[in-house]
Order: C-alpha cells, then sequence, then structure tokens
C-alpha cells in the first residue's frame, strides 16, 4: 500500500498566490471578490507608514516572503492603514499570526481596525487545522491591549510570566502574546 504524503495546512498556506490566498481563505466568506494589490511599491509604501506610525526595526521582518497583507487605502489608493499576517506553527500549533496592525491617527477608533482583525479571523477559520489567531503585544501599549480585548483576545498560555533565573535574575516580559479561538477544531 502508497502512503500518500499529507502536506501541512500551513505550507499549503503559504504557498498560495495572492490571489489564490483570497479566493480560498478570505473572499468565501466575504459575499464578494477581493482583488490582490497590484502595486510594486506596496513593501515602501508599508514601510514608510510603519516609519510615520511605529519607528524601529520593522522593515526586516516586513520582507518575510511569507508574510501577507491586508490595506487600507484612501480614494486615491494612498496606503492609510494595514495589517500584516502570517500562516505559521507557534509552539508546533498552526495558527494565523497577525505581525503588525497600523492605522493613521485619523482612522483609529473608526471600526477599521476590528474589521482588519475580523479579516484575520476569517483566514484562521478558512485555513484548515487553525484553531486560533495569535499577536504579541507589549505591556506598555495599554490602548492596544484593551483594543485586543475588547475584540476577544486573551493572554495565551504560552505568553512568558515574570521567572527568577540562574544566580536570582530576574526576567520580567515586556511583551505578552495574546490569541483568540476562531474555531474548535476540523470535521
Amino acid at each position: 500500500m502508497l502512503r500518500r504524503r499529507v502536506e501541512s495546512p500551513i505550507k499549503v498556506a503559504n504557498g498560495k498566490s495572492d490571489e489564490e490566498f483570497i479566493a480560498e481563505y478570505l473572499a468565501p466568506n466575504m459575499g464578494q471578490p477581493m482583488a490582490a494589490p497590484q502595486n510594486r511599491n506596496l513593501r515602501g509604501a508599508l514601510q514608510d507608514l510603519v516609519k510615520r506610525l511605529a519607528p524601529g526595526s520593522k522593515r526586516r521582518e516586513m520582507k518575510d516572503h511569507d508574510l501577507r497583507y491586508i490595506l487600507v487605502r484612501d480614494e486615491g489608493g494612498l496606503v492609510k492603514g494595514f495589517t500584516s499576517l502570517m500562516p505559521c506553527f507557534e509552539e508546533g500549533q498552526p495558527v494565523i499570526y497577525c505581525y503588525e496592525i497600523h492605522l493613521v491617527p485619523e482612522l483609529q477608533g473608526t471600526g477599521l481596525g476590528r474589521l482588519l482583525m475580523g479579516f484575520l479571523e476569517t483566514i484562521g477559520k478558512n485555513v484548515p487545522s487553525v484553531e486560533k489567531v495569535m499577536l504579541t503585544c507589549f505591556l506598555a501599549n495599554e490602548k492596544g491591549i484593551e483594543f485586543y480585548e475588547k475584540i476577544g483576545f486573551a493572554k495565551d498560555e504560552i505568553s512568558p510570566v515574570p521567572r527568577t533565573l540562574r544566580f536570582g535574575k530576574v526576567f520580567n516580559p515586556d511583551y505578552m502574546i495574546m490569541s483568540k479561538v476562531v474555531k474548535t477544531s476540523d470535521p
């Protein structure tokens, strides 16, 4: 008897083109077709937005070929916000990981953040074997933690906790890992 090798749903999801990814994991629940962005300067526009909203060294991470983006654009096509995500494994568990969510200040509090996170939940529901969406939030970002809790995220069991290391040194994490269950198991 020949055994057929079963590919990981995460590897399958990451191997899809943007158009295939949208059609299979996001659009089925949207009721309308969605188009993948066709802007060659997209990464540059996103990096500029990140520089303005959250200075730091995110540019290297943004080049990961498995990272996907959902954009918020104005009528003229200018990027005003985005979320980045990746189907991946965390502690051996398949998840949709939210790497970033950014909106220009004038769009914060309008419901777009909730909508963007809802898209990640939809993707999580449609990628086989994925049961939750995860993210990392700095503890100093109280507004972010409050937002995530309001939309159903909670501290995940794998989130680091303060602990005493060798020689009495204390480790106090400055971030927490949060998650939201989007389905309990595949049929």
